[in-house]
């Protein structure tokens, strides 16, 4: 038991640079105090204890504000970073060395008794308040970008983000980095292509007619969009 806590915290030295020592670590840091309280709870649901594991899960929830169904089968080295308002389904499973954040969701999407959640794989990171739903699997090494609804399986070393979750890059190659601030936003990059492709329109235009009937400049709309997209800014 001890050696997993030292493996725990270990790992969050490892995953949150905010760690300072293993005494702040260990009172300070809830998203290990879930996890802790979890195994607890869940070695008393397999061995048909199932009251009590989720009475125990209940008081989980109240002490640390992450919700983590006692049946949910949970890998080592698994690290919830800062963790308010994580919520992990009874039939989710989840690997060894995964990193998430607030506000992820481990949902179902059906009331039949079966496996309805997610399956998360190795070395996955998934961003803050990402939901994943229903029996999916998502491939050892996969990103999930912060606030991406994801409802489909995700190949190992695949990035995901957007509503509904699309992958954005393939590399097949597992890592525990995710920059939220650089991942790719398919959205601009459609509104992008859409706007190259009016410019090369409005320049054949003006090749084929002259200057007899000039084409008009793109709007103040349009330059706002361009500008919006380039900047990485919103609305």
């Amino acid at each position: 038991m001890f050696g997993t806590i030292r493996e725990d915290v270990r790992t969050a030295f490892a995953k949150d640079p905010a760690a300072r020592n293993w005494a702040e670590v260990l009172l300070c840091y809830h998203g290990l105090h879930a996890v802790w309280l979890h195994r607890l709870n869940h070695f008393a649901w397999r061995h048909g204890f199932k009251l009590l594991g989720r009475t125990l899960s209940e008081f989980n929830r109240f002490l640390t504000g992450i919700e983590i169904h006692p049946g949910a089968s949970i890998g080592r080295c698994f690290f919830i970073d800062h963790g308010a308002g994580v919520v992990i389904g009874e039939t989710a499973e989840i690997g060894d060395d995964v990193l998430i954040y607030q506000g992820v969701v481990l949902g179902g999407t059906t009331l039949e008794k079966k496996k309805r959640h997610p399956t998360i794989g190795s070395n996955v990171v998934i961003g803050a308040a990402a939901i994943l739903l229903g029996p999916i699997t998502v491939g050892d090494g996969a990103k999930i970008g912060a606030n991406s609804v994801v409802v489909k399986s995700v190949p190992p070393g695949a990035t995901v983000v957007g509503v509904p979750g699309r992958i954005v890059e393939d590399r097949r190659k597992p890592t525990m980095d995710l920059d939220h601030g650089r991942l790719p936003d398919p959205v601009s990059e459609a509104i992008r292509l859409i706007l190259e492709e009016q410019e090369r329109l409005a320049e054949r235009i003006r090749r084929m007619e002259g200057s007899r009937y000039p084409v008009a400049i793109p709007s103040l709309l349009e330059r706002d969009i361009v500008k919006i997209f380039s900047d990485g800014g919103g609305i």
